[in-house]
C-alpha cells in the first residue's frame, strides 16, 4: 500500500499519539512500561494526572483489548470510548496504541476520510471497491485508531455503511474515540438508514465505553501561556509582535497562499508562520483536507478579526446543503436548531482549531469578544464546546512546540 500513499500519508498525519500534558519526557517515561494499564498507573503515580474513575474503567477495556491483541488465537474486540470533551479519551488511546507490538496505525478521523476518498478514487471500476479498501487495510495492519469519530456529511456517512463492516469482516481491530454514542452519529443525517450499518457493525465489534463527567483534564493546572486576545479598536493588533518573534529570521510576504485550488489573502506569512484574517480563511469555500494542508504547512497559525461567531438572523437566506434540503421535502418541516449567516465559517473555524490541536500547532487568535462568547448557542453549538476546551488549553505553555 505504500505505492497508492497510504503508508506516508498515515505517517504524516497523527501516527505518533500525544497525551494531554504534551510532555515529552513523560510520553518516554510511559513507554517504559509493559501496557497500557502500566502506564496510566505510572502517571497517575508521577502526579502528574488525577486518578479518575471513568478513566480507570476505559483504560480496564483497552488493558483487554492490548492483550487479546497479543493472543494470536484470541479474538479481540476493539473499544469506542465516548464521551464529553477534555476526558481524555485521545491519552488513553494513545497510551494504548504506544504499546502495541502488533501492526497498527493511528490517526485522526479526518484523515482517515481523506485517505479513503483518495483510495475509493483510485479504485474506480473496482467490482467492490470497499471490500478491497478493507483488504488492503489488513494487509497492512491489525488495529486502527481513530481520534475524534464524528460524521456529518453524507457522502462519509454512505462509505461507512459499508466501509466498518468490510473491516471487521477482515478482523481488524478498531480503537476510536468520540463526543458521541455510536446510536448518535449522524443523528440527524439524510438517509440515515444507510449508515445504520456502521452503527451496528461498532456495536457489535467493539466494547462501547463513557467517560462520563468528571473534569475537564484539559484544564489541569499549567503554567499559563496566552494565545488569545480581545481587539481593541483604535490600537495595532496584539499579533504583530507575536509574529515577528515566531519568524525569527524567516523572509516575509504578503503574497496570497494557495489552498484548494483558491488563493487565500494573507497579512504576512514566512517560511512556517501564517497570520491571516478569518474572514479571509474560515469564509473561504475550503473543506477540512485544506485545513489539512495548511497544517503540512506551517508551524504556527495567527488568525486576526475573528468576529463573535453567534448570529441570528433569519435563516431563510441560508443554504442548507442539499441534503437538508431533500429532506424537508422527503419528511416535511423538521426542528433545526437556529441557523446562523456564520455556521459555514464557524465550521470551518472548528476543523481549523481541531487540525492544529491534534497536530500540536499553537493556534493564535485574536477576537471581537472573550472566548466564552465567541459561540454560546446555535447550530453548532455541540461540536463548539470540543472547540472551546481545545482552546483552553492551547493558553498553557504545555501545549504544542512554541518559542520561549
Amino acid at each position: 500500500m505504500t505505492s497508492d500513499g497510504m503508508t506516508s500519508d498515515m505517517t504524516s498525519h497523527g501516527m505518533t499519539g500525544h497525551d494531554i500534558v504534551g510532555d515529552a519526557e513523560a510520553r518516554h517515561d510511559t513507554r517504559q512500561a509493559s501496557s497500557p494499564l502500566a502506564a496510566y498507573r505510572q502517571s497517575i503515580a508521577r502526579g502528574g494526572f488525577v486518578d479518575d474513575a471513568a478513566q480507570d474503567q476505559a483504560i480496564e477495556h483497552l488493558e483487554a483489548c492490548f492483550h487479546a491483541l497479543h493472543e494470536v488465537a484470541y479474538e479481540a474486540p476493539g473499544v469506542y470510548l465516548w464521551g464529553p470533551v477534555g476526558r481524555g479519551k485521545t491519552w488513553l488511546m494513545d497510551l494504548f496504541q504506544r504499546h502495541l507490538d502488533v501492526p497498527s496505525r493511528r490517526l485522526h478521523f479526518h484523515h482517515f476520510m481523506r485517505w479513503v476518498h483518495h483510495r475509493l478514487f483510485q479504485l474506480s471500476g473496482t467490482a467492490d471497491p470497499l471490500t478491497a479498501l478493507a483488504r488492503e487495510l489488513a494487509d497492512e495492519i491489525r488495529v486502527l485508531c481513530l481520534d475524534e469519530l464524528f460524521v456529518n456529511d453524507i457522502a462519509d456517512a454512505m462509505i461507512l455503511g459499508g466501509l466498518f463492516g468490510a473491516m471487521f469482516d477482515q478482523e481488524l481491530v478498531l480503537v476510536c474515540t468520540s463526543n458521541q454514542a455510536p446510536n448518535q452519529l449522524y443523528a440527524e443525517g439524510f438517509n440515515r438508514e444507510r449508515f445504520l450499518p456502521a452503527i451496528a457493525a461498532i456495536e457489535r465489534h467493539t466494547q462501547v465505553v463513557e467517560l462520563d463527567g468528571g473534569q475537564d483534564h484539559r484544564l489541569h493546572p499549567g503554567r499559563a501561556h496566552p494565545r488569545y486576545w480581545i481587539s481593541r479598536p483604535g490600537h495595532p493588533s496584539a499579533l504583530h509582535g507575536i509574529f515577528d518573534r515566531l519568524r525569527q529570521e524567516q523572509p516575509v510576504s504578503n503574497a496570497p497562499i494557495e489552498l484548494g485550488h483558491r488563493e487565500i489573502a494573507v497579512i504576512r506569512r514566512s517560511e512556517r508562520v501564517l497570520w491571516c484574517r478569518y474572514g479571509d480563511l474560515c469564509e473561504a469555500p475550503l473543506a477540512a483536507l485544506d485545513f489539512i494542508a495548511l497544517g503540512d504547512r506551517f508551524d504556527h497559525v495567527l488568525l486576526s478579526d475573528v468576529p463573535r461567531l453567534s448570529r441570528f438572523e433569519p435563516a431563510s437566506s441560508i443554504a442548507r446543503g442539499t441534503e437538508d434540503g431533500v429532506a424537508r421535502v422527503a419528511a416535511g418541516d423538521r426542528d433545526f436548531p437556529a441557523l446562523s449567516r456564520h455556521d459555514d465559517g464557524v465550521r470551518r473555524f472548528i476543523a481549523l482549531v481541531d487540525e492544529c490541536y491534534d497536530r500540536r500547532i499553537p493556534l493564535y487568535l485574536e477576537a471581537e469578544v472573550a472566548m466564552d462568547e465567541l459561540y454560546p448557542h446555535g447550530y453548532l453549538a455541540f461540536p463548539f464546546r470540543r472547540v472551546l476546551s481545545r482552546l483552553r488549553e492551547m493558553q498553557l505553555a504545555r501545549f504544542g512546540r512554541d518559542l520561549p
